[in-house]
């Protein structure tokens, strides 16, 4: 009985630390090791992944949701990596971040895309629900084409939080209903401010609600309350910061256009970082060709999300294409 117990508890153990062959990359270290999994997102979908240039999410189903600058914009997964549908032809060239948000017990995509200068509200089926066009009372803007929202957060509240990276650089809020509330930041390097605040997300766990800015030729990631007051600057030394996947354990995982993605704790101290590329020569070469990616090393993350395991996806921005999984050990 005792022997019958014990084999259970390793086969429990062995499915949910996920043990995959000794031959796979191992990335980070102990208490914050992943393995790369080789086998996620394979031929023949490898070959037509179009330019990853843009977001992920993880529904709770399992199902990944990646976004891409290629028609159709939205790419959905399972978690073997198998392609189960796609949507979105004519949000092609220009869709970026998203995130995925549960409201009364149904979920929804929230999408940035800058060629459209707009942000829109979407079913996970890619029904368009709203969209929200530029924040005319912010007074910043003369025209829709100096716009150019790059990321999108949501606060439990149903506040919004819009990140003009590629535009003016400010920050926009709304309200649930989509009301203009203020706009923070702008052009500069002072604390508060950005150059291309390329991804947002909001952190609310007990007391603490914050939004965090990944300012990405600023090389920091800053966070603010939810009024857009400045907090602080993360402790971190990052190299062209993306944007923020935020873990079930409020671990964060950044992933820098240059070559590689920090791992940070609970409390913002750097557990590892992930699949560093020591070739500056390749870092954020969107046009680098297959013969160059090695496993286990990245190119240019620009997306990521962590699904319920803990398991860590990211996606690097290559006009090729490339989707890859970090198995928690």
């Amino acid at each position: 009985m005792r022997f019958a117990v014990l084999c259970l508890l390793a086969v429990f153990l062995g499915c949910a630390t996920q043990i995959l062959p000794e031959s796979w990359p191992r990335l980070g270290r102990p208490g914050a090791l992943f393995v790369w999994d080789e086998n996620w997102v394979h031929d023949p979908i490898q070959q037509n992944l179009g330019n990853t240039h843009g977001g992920m999410a993880v529904d709770r189903r399992g199902r990944i949701f990646a976004s891409r600058d290629t028609a159709p914009a939205v790419l959905i997964f399972d978690q073997r990596g198998r392609l189960l549908e796609s949507w979105g032809d004519d949000l092609g060239g220009g869709l970026h971040g998203l995130c995925l948000v549960e409201e009364d017990g149904q979920e929804f995509l929230y999408l940035a895309h800058t060629a459209r200068h707009q942000v829109l509200k979407t079913t996970l089926a890619g029904e368009i629900l709203w969209t929200l066009d530029l924040p005319e009372g912010s007074g910043i803007y003369t025209a829709a084409s100096e716009y150019h929202p790059t990321s999108i957060a949501v606060a439990a509240d149903g506040r919004l939080f819009v990140a003009d990276g590629y535009g003016k650089g400010y920050i926009h809020r709304f309200s649930a209903s989509r009301e203009y509330l203020g706009s923070f930041g702008g052009p500069g390097e002072g604390d508060g401010q950005f150059h291309t605040p390329h991804g947002v997300a909001v952190q609310e766990s007990g007391n603490r609600a914050r939004l965090l800015v990944a300012d990405r030729e600023n090389n920091r990631v800053q966070t603010f309350d939810l009024e857009g007051n400045f907090l602080s600057v993360l402790a971190v030394d990052f190299r062209r910061p993306c944007g923020v996947a935020i873990g079930h354990d409020g671990r964060l995982a950044i992933p820098e256009l240059a070559g590689r993605v920090s791992l940070l704790d609970a409390q913002d101290g750097l557990l590892a970082r992930l699949g560093e590329n020591s070739e500056s020569s390749q870092w954020a070469q969107n046009g680098l060709s297959r013969e160059f990616w090695r496993k286990g090393i990245f190119i240019s993350p620009h997306g990521a999300a962590f699904d319920q395991r803990g398991n860590l996806y990211v996606q690097d921005w290559l006009a090729a294409g490339r989707f890859t999984r970090l198995v928690r050990q």
